[in-house]
């Protein structure tokens, strides 16, 4: 009798990572699709779409079909899912066979979202799904005792959406979620652009400006990127030079929502946990917690201490790989 394989999953907003039991992590794409709205067939799935982007037809149309931790389109997620699972199974070797799937949810989604994600993956063939919140899965991959009687506090800052939650003897003691991440950095970019330069420029470029000269905190390094965009008056291109500084202003309005997300929840924490968190501090997880001086900041405003877990980009899909071990006790636990 063969056993399923089985497999945790991260369905970003902005990556899709997969783990298989005893392979670890064997997948890390963009969640993007490349689809003919003439024909309906999906050309690229993955990196390979994302390089598409912007560059493409008309009748070619590159879309992320989650947003906000969700799923925004159900038949192209699914068709992501089959496309990601074929990969896979050619380039490891690993039947994809009704395999056993973990995978996680933001914790602030609705009964209806959490359906949507589990029928999703039940489409590609799966013989039985799991679901774990974030939070927990995080917590998990970035090595925190989870299943210990002490506080342990989880910051997941995605592409959509950013996660905080306290986690203690396997459960989540409090928590919440609010619909802003890394993806809303890049707006506030392409948004403060436009109006101070009248200069149009694309997710990419925003991307960039964001990883090469964004800050949380303000005064921390002064650099300055020329980039490239489409004056909205003369319709050209043209080449303008964007600062830190000016940059950090521009996404300050998401920093602050973000921090205001983390101070709630610290708020509504027991009393009895509230001295771990001093002694322990909080661990940032996900790709926004890599904007420069993030720790720093956060570490001024919330006076505790903040640590970067060691794989920030992969902890929740390994965090969700682990839990193959433990499901069962963390759902005797209401996760």
């Amino acid at each position: 009798m063969f056993s399923s394989t089985e497999i945790g999953i991260d369905l970003g907003t902005a990556n899709i990572l997969v783990y298989i039991k005893d392979k670890g992590i064997v997948l890390n794409e963009p969640s993007v699709v490349a689809l003919n709205t003439e024909t309906n067939e999906v050309l690229a799935v993955g990196q390979e779409a994302k390089d598409m982007a912007g560059k493409t037809p008309g009748k070619i149309v590159v879309i992320r079909p989650l947003k906000e931790g969700v799923i925004a389109d159900f038949d192209i997620t699914a068709t992501m899912l089959k496309h990601v699972m074929k990969k896979i199974s050619r380039t490891s070797g690993v039947s994809m066979r009704k395999p056993k799937v973990i995978i996680c949810t933001p914790c602030g989604s609705t009964s209806v979202e959490r359906r949507a994600i589990r029928d999703a993956v039940l489409a590609f063939g799966a013989k039985t799904v799991h679901l774990i919140e974030e939070p927990v899965a995080a917590a998990i991959g970035a090595d925190l005792p989870v299943e210990e009687p002490v506080a342990n506090v989880i910051v997941d800052i995605g592409g959509g959406t950013t996660e905080v939650g306290i986690i203690s003897y396997g459960g989540v003691v409090s928590s919440q979620s609010i619909r802003r991440g890394g993806d809303h950095f890049d707006e506030d970019i392409i948004q403060h652009v436009r109006k101070k330069h009248n200069l149009l420029i694309g997710e990419r470029t925003a991307e960039q400006i964001k990883i090469k000269v964004g800050s949380a905190k303000a005064n921390l390094r002064e650099e300055t990127l020329e980039i490239r965009g489409r004056d909205l008056v003369s319709g050209l291109p043209k080449p303008i030079t964007v600062s830190t500084e000016e940059i950090h202003q521009a996404i300050n309005e998401t920093l602050q929502q973000i921090l205001e997300t983390i101070r709630s929840t610290l708020e509504n924490c027991p009393a009895e946990l509230s001295g771990d968190i001093v002694d322990q501090g909080i661990v940032l997880t996900g790709g926004g917690s890599l904007l420069h001086g993030m720790e720093e900041w956060l570490n001024e405003e919330i006076i505790v201490p903040v640590h970067l877990a060691d794989s920030p980009l992969e902890a929740v899909v390994i965090g969700t790989g682990k839990s193959l071990k433990i499901i069962d006790r963390l759902q005797k636990a209401n996760i």
